[in-house]
């Protein structure tokens, strides 16, 4: 299949062909045609299969051939989960948009408030945005959604696991109306709180999936690292920056400390680092990115900000210093490697504290993940084994001794004699009169049972 097979308008097409897109992936062959439509879509796919065109190519060829349904409210909005996310979503868009007649717009928290106020007076056709901020302009009338057409949530799942239902619901409200049509895309479909979702926002939707969360990604090398504590962890990380032959490198930790503390390490010992966390305002972590993406550094040691949406394809290395605390995001965190056909390598060190992570991820990949090892870096560290349950245990040993009735020991006891006597005046009294043991028969002894 070609892109010319889809009946795009000629602007598309030609701005596909000067990208240099010949063949659409799997997941854009099945959801444009569906999307242009006018069908409620849910997919899911795997990271870095070209979901991002999957959503603006139809969007694109329903603004220009349909007739809006209102002047001024947005046409179209895309909400993604984080700031990173939403300005390479809006980096593609703005390709298209490019010498139209269309406006589109990036609405992030971090950022003037009262400068995107102005943004949003000038209606914009499109809306690129996290959903906190955009929901904060909504509820002070900055603009209105009645005339919205197009509703895109990129990456549902991860925006309901940082707790934006709230604002999801809110901005779902603004724009129900029976014309809108509703687009989410999602790592996994095996998501509870995402399919109760797409049940309250879409319309008899229809459902894609290609590939899956637990599918194995051919173009990238996994391989884990057992560690004893923090201290080997760094020698462990020094060891690969050292030794592994890398162009750019990502590292992922836990906490923002964490992210700090890495760096300056890194830094000291004079390695091209950056660091990206959650404190920085927006114009930081631009800077940052943008800085990364062109090669300035070397490494980027970041959280879970840079986990998902961001397509650096000199990123050869990927090292998991802490496991992540959701399942999914160890997939959405190694596919920063392995990108459009490049082989990539995944490294991920297990701690104590990662113990519980790694297990889950064990059984969300449904594979058995074995451990490699390294000379002058092996731990003492093997694993934790799963501790039996106490109440199985007892009702164990309840049933054990219920089958074993103990029987008392048998006893033999030896009969006493009396022999009379007289004492005095009087009457005739028994005696107890010591006999030898020779002296009585062996009848006399008797059992006890």
């Amino acid at each position: 299949m070609q892109f010319s097979d889809f009946g795009l308008d000629n602007k598309i097409m030609s701005t596909v062909e000067h990208l240099g897109f010949k063949e659409p992936t799997e997941i854009q062959q099945q959801a444009i045609p569906a999307a242009m439509t006018g069908h409620d879509l849910i997919a899911s796919s795997k990271t870095g299969s070209g979901k991002t065109l999957a959503f603006i190519i139809p969007a694109m060829q329903r603004l220009l051939k349909n007739r809006a349904l209102s002047k001024r409210d947005p046409r179209v909005v895309i909400l993604t989960p984080t700031r990173e996310l939403a300005k390479q979503v809006f980096t593609q868009l703005r390709m298209f948009t490019s010498g139209s007649q269309f406006k589109a717009v990036l609405i992030l928290g971090g950022e003037n408030f009262n400068d995107q106020v102005k943004t949003l007076e000038k209606d914009p056709q499109f809306i690129v945005a996290t959903p906190g901020r955009l929901a904060d302009h909504l509820s002070q009338g900055h603009f209105y959604l009645n005339g919205l057409e197009l509703l895109i949530l990129d990456e549902a799942d991860r925006m309901l696991d940082l707790g934006f239902a709230e604002q999801l619901a809110q901005i779902n409200k603004a724009a129900d109306h029976r014309k809108r049509q509703t687009l989410m895309f999602s790592a996994t479909l095996d998501h509870a709180q995402v399919n109760d979702f797409a049940l309250a926002l879409l319309k008899k939707p229809k459902r894609i999936a290609i590939g899956s969360a637990h599918t194995e990604h051919k173009d990238i090398t996994k391989r884990f690292y057992l560690c004893d504590n923090l201290t080997q962890k760094e020698k462990l990380l020094q060891h690969f920056i050292a030794k592994e032959d890398h162009q750019q490198m990502i590292i992922f930790t836990a906490t923002r400390a964490d992210t700090d503390r890495l760096s300056t390490l890194l830094t000291e010992q004079g390695l091209s680092t950056v660091a990206l966390s959650g404190e920085l305002n927006q114009g930081q972590r631009n800077q940052i990115m943008d800085g990364f993406s062109k090669g300035q550094q070397k490494i980027l040691i970041t959280t879970d900000l840079a986990s998902r949406g961001l397509d650096l394809i000199n990123v050869s290395h990927v090292i998991n210093f802490d496991m992540p605390k959701h399942t999914e995001e160890f997939v959405h965190r190694i596919g920063r490697t392995g990108r459009a056909g490049s082989k990539g390598d995944a490294i991920s060190f297990v701690g104590p504290k990662d113990w519980i992570s790694f297990k889950n991820v064990e059984g969300f990949l449904q594979q058995k993940l074995t451990f490699d090892t390294i000379d002058g870096f092996k731990a003492k560290f093997k694993g934790i084994k799963p501790k039996k349950a106490k109440v199985a245990v007892k009702a164990q040993d309840n049933a054990k001794s219920a089958t074993q009735v103990k029987k008392p020991k048998a006893k033999k006891i030896v009969k006493k004699s009396f022999l009379a006597e007289d004492v005095g005046d009087l009457p005739v009294l028994k005696r107890k009169q010591a006999i030898a043991p020779q002296d009585i028969e062996d009848s006399e002894f008797e059992e006890q049972n």
